[in-house]
């Protein structure tokens, strides 16, 4: 039987656009001539998967998609989009693959955010066993447009980065995010806990970069970024990703406190 239980199902063409743009710049995806792709949780539409596909196969032509779903009359509806390099099958977290293949990237958006937190380590330390040497389980979360989103990037060995990524035309503060973490962070958004911390010390320098505004969003969260990093966060990646609305930083940064 498949591990795991049926989300609620809900989705929106385009609302991955931002996490599938960070997956296709994963060395991991290149490293195979036809490397396997799993959209664990796709939902009631095709949809997500479909747009996976296309987007990396943009970098890694020989790309496979199998969207995973565990709800059966959710697969036997997705089954007439199958098409070259896409198929949609059933399972959960232990992640089924044709002659037991191990996926290099696992995209698990909006699934574990139904979970108890502490359902979480087990659900990665499953998928984490399916994966392909150095490949990757991506967890996260982000609003019904995509235009909040973070995620955790969890490897053989647990948890290694979060990255934040934001649409900054309309943004108030990064800090909306907080609403949009995954289920590992996002009770842990009060003091003494890291990210909390993080999130606090963004705000704070996006109000500070306020005098950029005239110059667009872009050139304000840059800043706010830079200044971070100035001032000791470990933040990953340069202004070509800042200007994008996204920051990674290394999970020890964001990691609970207990």
């Amino acid at each position: 039987m498949p591990i795991g239980r049926p989300t609620r199902g809900t989705t929106g063409v385009n609302r991955l656009r931002r996490v599938d743009r960070y997956l296709a710049t994963l060395p991991v995806l290149r490293r195979t001539p036809r490397p396997l792709v799993v959209d664990l949780g796709y939902g009631a539409r095709p949809w997500t998967a479909l747009e996976l596909s296309d987007r990396l196969r943009r970098v890694a032509p020989g790309v496979r998609v199998l969207g995973l779903e565990i709800d059966p009359a959710r697969v036997e509806a997705a089954k007439p989009a199958e098409r070259e390099g896409v198929a949609f099958a059933l399972g959960g977290f232990e992640v089924p693959a044709p002659r037991d293949e191990r996926p290099v990237l696992v995209r698990a958006m909006n699934v574990l955010r139904q979970y108890d937190e502490s359902e979480v380590a087990a659900a990665w330390r499953t998928v984490a066993t399916r994966l392909a040497d150095g490949g990757l389980l991506v967890d996260g979360t982000c609003d019904e447009l995509g235009r909040v989103c973070s995620w955790i990037d969890v490897g053989a060995d647990g948890p290694e980065r979060l990255t934040l990524s934001l649409r900054l035309a309309d943004l108030a503060a990064p800090g909306v995010v907080a609403e949009r973490l995954p289920k590992a962070l996002i009770h842990r958004n009060v003091p003494g806990e890291r990210v909390h911390a993080l999130l606090q010390a963004l705000d704070a320098a996006w109000a500070r970069a306020s005098p950029l505004s005239v110059y667009g969003p872009a050139q304000r969260f840059q800043a706010a970024v830079a200044a971070l990093r100035d001032g000791g966060v470990p933040v990953s990646g340069g202004r070509d990703r800042w200007r994008l609305g996204e920051v990674t930083v290394p999970w020890a940064a964001v990691a609970p406190s207990d």
